[in-house]
């Protein structure tokens, strides 16, 4: 005779393995659980897709339920594992409420107006300095990813602004550390590299800018691509040389991660 005290979803998820994918969406999970689950999202499309429902849903209640004077409680950014760039066209068809929010995922970006000159500067400085420094194998960074606290504490410092460095685990993207570098106008920069299992790398170009906000665009150069947005006084830029639908889904995602409100741009 079965049990069915305890029936399986019909998805085939057990309660556990729901909450455990719930508790990982919310960063809920000690760290040695979160990269069991990482680990598993990347070799599991089910369990990649039940995740990516429920992003959707979260995403979805922040679009519709957001207050705006929650959102001034300082400058802390919040990271999340996110979801694999091949699952972000699903989100929108998870619920109306997260396409309204998210339609620009599956539809591409808007065209917008052409942004200020020295967005573009940023850009190309950003571009300047992945082309520079992704092709060393040896000397990519000047600090590694084994000491990423001190890393961002002492970028943090020079950059007088909390940096955090994103996790692009879900993409298949390891940490391999970061480096000082000059900004546009002699200011400091911050670099962090991130490298593939088959040797991509991407870098994400951080600096100060002015408190205009302003939405993800893209700058081309090449094969080369750069993703650059400015957020919370703070411009940012994710280059790499990968497929241009990719970067813009993993681009936007790190946006939203480190304070940025894509949903809100049209």
């Amino acid at each position: 005779m079965s049990d069915d005290s305890h029936p399986t979803p019909p998805d085939g998820f057990s309660e556990t393995e729901l909450d455990a994918l719930s508790a990982f969406v919310d960063g809920e999970l000690p760290e040695a659980e979160r990269r069991a689950v990482a680990e598993r999202l990347a070799a599991d499309p089910g369990a990649a897709s039940r995740v990516a429902h429920y992003r959707a849903q979260r995403a979805a209640l922040r679009a519709l339920f957001a207050d705006p004077a929650a959102q001034t409680n300082g400058p802390c950014i919040v990271l999340r594992t996110r979801t694999p760039w091949w699952r972000q066209a699903a989100l929108a068809a998870c619920s109306l409420a997260a396409g309204a929010a998210l339609a620009w995922f599956a539809g591409g970006l808007a065209v917008y107006r052409a942004p200020p000159a020295a967005q573009m500067a940023f850009a190309r400085q950003a571009d300047l300095a992945y082309a520079v420094y992704a092709p060393e194998r040896q000397h990519a960074v000047e600090v590694a990813g084994s000491r990423e606290g001190a890393l961002v504490g002492w970028l943090s410092k020079r950059l007088n602004r909390p940096l955090s460095v994103p996790s692009l685990d879900e993409y298949g993207y390891s940490f391999l550390g970061g480096r000082l570098l000059p900004g546009i106008g002699g200011g400091p920069a911050a670099q962090f590299m991130y490298e593939s299992r088959d040797g991509e790398r991407l870098a994400l170009y951080v600096s100060a800018a002015a408190p205009r906000e302003a939405p993800v665009r893209l700058w081309r150069q090449g094969e080369r691509r750069t993703y650059y947005w400015v957020s919370r006084q703070t411009a940012y830029a994710l280059s790499g040389e990968i497929a241009q639908d990719r970067l813009r889904a993993i681009a936007v995602d790190v946006c939203g991660d480190l304070g940025g409100q894509p949903e809100q741009w049209r």
